[in-house]
């Protein structure tokens, strides 16, 4: 059993559940009650472990030559390529159909593009160029859209801002990650940017000019009436942290300051998140 939720990754999900619930929170309808609710988050938790137990179905070659993956349940074969899949596919379709019976069908629509997007192109091109860190930006910017799209029944371009900021939050984050265990995707034949440009100055350039792109775009739900002062002070100063910290890594370029890179991402989002649904209540 323990194998199986290991496959679902359920504690990195928790940022895909809690950013389903700021979109569903922002969007600000009325009246739709707790099991609409509690469906939106459950069934997008469900889709998000599907998705991320087809990764590891697809990807359970290369995780047993990377020593950060080598002991997950299929490339240690604790688990069998055909259960993982089953899993894969009960909880996915479990989830896009709660989707559907509690919220509504453009919700499971968004959820079923976010799982289509992450398995069936994401997954591939991450074999073939390191291009594919900004498209898997794409299904896992889609959330907020889920949320919104559950509570209102539809998408205005202040969902897409919500989209916007966490495209732009994951690059960051993806590069410190790739950054920190290069050698782990050299080995395992990723051409992730800073296997493919060891130097790892574009590594450090691109993340600047990601986190830089992030500040303004987080600042938009002030001027768009979703947030207020106290949200646009919190998110002025958030970004303004995390663009000094990725600096700082494009400047020495060494682990520890990618790995202040990837912390202060991890904080990053569920901060703006309880800024933005604290400054809406």
């Amino acid at each position: 059993m323990r194998d199986f939720v290991a496959l679902a990754k359920p504690r990195l999900n928790f940022l895909v559940v809690a950013s389903t619930l700021a979109g569903y929170v922002m969007a600000g309808s009325e009246g739709l009650g707790l099991l609409r609710l509690m469906g939106t988050l459950i069934g997008t938790g469900l889709v998000a472990g599907g998705a991320s137990a087809f990764n590891q179905v697809l990807e359970r070659d290369v995780d047993a030559l990377m020593r950060r993956t080598r002991l997950r349940p299929l490339p240690d074969q604790r688990l069998h390529p055909f259960e993982g899949t089953l899993f894969a596919a009960a909880i996915a379709m479990t989830g896009l159909l709660m989707l559907a019976a509690t919220a509504n069908l453009l919700a499971a629509g968004v959820a079923l593009l976010t799982l289509v997007t992450y398995v069936a192109i994401y997954t591939p091109l991450k074999r073939r160029t390191s291009f594919g860190t900004v498209i898997g930006a794409v299904p896992g910017a889609l959330p907020p859209l889920i949320g919104w799209a559950a509570a209102r029944g539809s998408l205005s371009p202040e969902a897409w801002t919500l989209f916007g900021i966490v495209f732009f939050w994951q690059l960051p984050h993806f590069l410190a990650i790739a950054w920190i265990y290069r050698e782990d995707y050299a080995r395992a034949g990723f051409p992730m940017l800073p296997v493919i440009e060891p130097d790892g100055r574009s590594t450090g350039r691109q993340s600047v000019l990601y986190a830089a792109a992030l500040v303004p775009l987080s600042l938009a739900p002030k001027l768009m009436g979703l947030a207020g002062q106290v949200y646009f002070a919190g998110a002025l100063a958030l970004g303004v942290l995390f663009v000094a910290l990725t600096v700082r890594f494009a400047r020495t370029r060494s682990i520890g300051d990618a790995r202040r890179v990837f912390f202060a991402s991890i904080v990053y989002l569920p901060l703006i998140w309880a800024l933005m649904i604290a400054d809406k209540i």
